[in-house]
């Protein structure tokens, strides 16, 4: 698989000035935990999983989380777990299929040998699970169960903690949270892929639900945690973990809030079209931003409730060829001693020393998002994305 692999290998010559490498499930977690990108949650209930799967995986989709945990009801849990067997069983029919990185969200430790036993021979398509509201306390039990459940079968299986827990939002234990975090998954570090953020949860510790133009850096109680994560746990000093972004809930405009005022003023309803498509560019505004936001906060990829969202994420993704002309000249052998260096570009300073890690950062998602060519934008990579 690649990212941008769904579009013709033509368009994507006309796009990229270095196209985005290709990577296999079995490629190092480094490369991999930089190239999950949009990755797109969907219940594990679906009858349908299979063919949304390959679906999803023909438009671009390069990893998927199938949910045991709060996207399906607490009484359906036993369904979806028959349900993932067969449907895996499905899938593992098709040996030629390009799937995505597939990840199941459990809700318990001895979830994770259950359904690895389960899935017999359909286990290569697995690549590990995400295991909700991390702590040390609550943590530690799924990723012995998924180190168990490695050596059972054979395969290697990747675990992405989900940071949603109270403890980690509230001002007076977030610390010592943070620091119990990092020793568990820094005892694991080899078969930890990702962090991932679970922002609705921490809104909902204080009631809250973001607008759709408006980011989760907007709420601050909810900023000051992804900051504190970061700061602890998304270091550039070979002791961080990739931190991903958090959900975007928005994927459509909704017309019936402006319905009783289309019947009362004809002015509206001439306007109609116009409003509809104006609060649809608002609201994914509010996505585009948040994005950007991510990556200037240190979190590379997001999770995804909507195909809608991913070619965004991964549009946004791509390496300019500004950034790449800097980052090239940063790690230049020659520059090892440090300095400063006017940019090709000649509209900024880079200072090598300071600019090596982000550097080093920028070479690694240009190698799994590509470059673009100089003439080629935000704009166009989306259009092309979207269009397959």
């Amino acid at each position: 698989m690649r990212h941008f692999g769904h579009i013709a290998p033509e368009v994507r010559q006309r796009l990229f000035h270095r196209e985005p490498c290709a990577f296999t499930a079995d490629s190092p977690a480094r490369l991999l935990s930089a190239a999950l990108g949009a990755t797109l949650y969907s219940p594990a209930t679906r009858q349908r999983l299979a063919g949304d799967i390959l679906k999803q995986a023909g438009r671009g989709v390069v990893s998927m989380v199938l949910c045991l945990e709060d996207s399906i009801d607490d009484a359906d849990v036993v369904a979806g777990e028959e349900n993932l067997i067969r449907q895996f069983a499905e899938l593992d029919r098709l040996p030629e299929a390009d799937l995505p990185l597939l990840f199941v969200r459990v809700r318990a430790p001895e979830q994770i040998p259950d359904l690895v036993r389960r899935l017999g021979p359909a286990v290569r398509l697995l690549s590990g699970f995400v295991l909700p509201k991390f702590t040390a306390e609550r943590g530690v039990p799924f990723l012995e169960a998924l180190h168990g459940a490695e050596a059972a079968s054979g395969r290697r299986l990747f675990a992405m903690p989900v940071l949603e827990s109270p403890e980690l939002l509230y001002r007076e234990s977030r610390v010592e949270t943070l620091e119990g975090i990092f020793r568990a998954v820094d005892k694991y570090r080899d078969r930890v892929l990702a962090l991932r953020l679970g922002v609705t949860d921490f809104c909902s510790s204080y009631g809250l639900r973001r607008a759709p133009d408006m980011t989760a850096y907007d709420v601050q109680v909810v900023a000051s945690v992804i900051a504190d994560v970061v700061n602890m746990l998304g270091r550039a000093d070979g002791t961080g973990f990739t931190v991903t972004g958090p959900v975007w809930e928005y994927f459509r405009v909704q017309e019936r809030m402006f319905k009783p005022q289309l019947r009362q003023s004809p002015f509206l309803q001439v306007q109609a079209a116009e409003l509809r498509e104006k609060l649809i560019e608002h609201a994914m505004d509010g996505l585009l931003r948040e994005i950007t936001l991510d990556q200037a906060n240190g979190l590379l990829g997001k999770t995804c409730i909507h195909p809608s969202h991913v070619t965004p994420v991964h549009a946004l993704s791509v390496v300019s060829h500004e950034e790449f002309s800097d980052a090239r000249d940063i790690l230049r052998p020659e520059r090892g001693g440090g300095g400063v260096l006017r940019s090709a570009y000649t509209n900024k300073m880079n200072e090598v020393k300071p600019h090596r890690a982000w550097a080093e950062r920028t070479l690694l998602r240009a190698e799994v998002f590509g470059v673009a060519r100089e003439d080629v934008g935000f704009v166009e990579l989306l259009a092309a994305g979207a269009a397959g």
